[in-house]
């Protein structure tokens, strides 16, 4: 069998961890095997050796992939608004992760629902703790930027509580997704946070 060209192994190796970002955000970091992870990147399970040393350092890798993307994503939005109006961008972070399509598309959402269940099972020392760690803090601090105070310990406190219920009502909407309950959720959660009436 002849020999790929560094080329073509650097674009497989891209090609794999793009799959693989988008499956462990759809069912979660051991809902999915090395075979299904290559099967969804069009090639076959044998060369996956040839790229990762184990599932695990392929799930660090897409971890870190999709709390990037996610960031970008929040960053790109609140560039967006234009003006630097604190409101607006809130309101543009808010609106589109509380939607009935981001909890329709887990693939291409929220990492932290995606892989907070995950967190819940792994050890203090596991390798997948320090993307998701680093990835959750780096969000955090979007979210703080986000808050209109001059304190540090309030921004920082109200970005733990906002984002807490933003990932919560994302979660519970898809857990109950099909059922009225689910779009109330997340309608409810957005006029909280935008503090709209209801």
């Amino acid at each position: 069998m002849p020999r790929v060209s560094r080329k073509q192994a650097d674009l497989n190796r891209e090609i794999i961890v793009e799959a693989a970002t988008r499956l462990f955000r759809e069912r979660g970091l051991h809902g999915i095997s090395v075979v299904d992870v290559m099967a969804a990147a069009g090639l076959t399970h044998g060369g996956f050796y040839g790229h990762f040393e184990s599932k695990e350092a392929l799930a660090r890798e897409a971890s870190e992939r999709a709390f990037k993307e996610a960031g970008k994503r929040w960053q790109e939005r609140a560039d967006a608004t234009g003006d630097g109006d604190i409101a607006a961008e809130r309101r543009a972070l808010i609106e589109p992760y509380l939607s009935v399509g981001s909890r329709d598309n887990p693939g291409t959402s929220c990492p932290v629902v995606a892989f907070a269940g995950d967190m819940c099972h792994e050890s203090a020392d596991s390798g997948l703790r320090e993307p998701f760690m680093k990835g959750l803090n780096r969000l955090l601090d979007s979210m703080a930027k986000l808050v209109d105070s001059d304190d540090a310990g309030e921004k920082r406190q109200q970005a733990l509580v906002q984002y807490s219920l933003m990932v919560g009502a994302l979660t519970l909407a898809r857990a109950t997704r099909g059922d009225d309950l689910s779009d109330e959720i997340l309608k409810a959660a957005r006029h909280f946070l935008l503090d709209e009436p209801t």
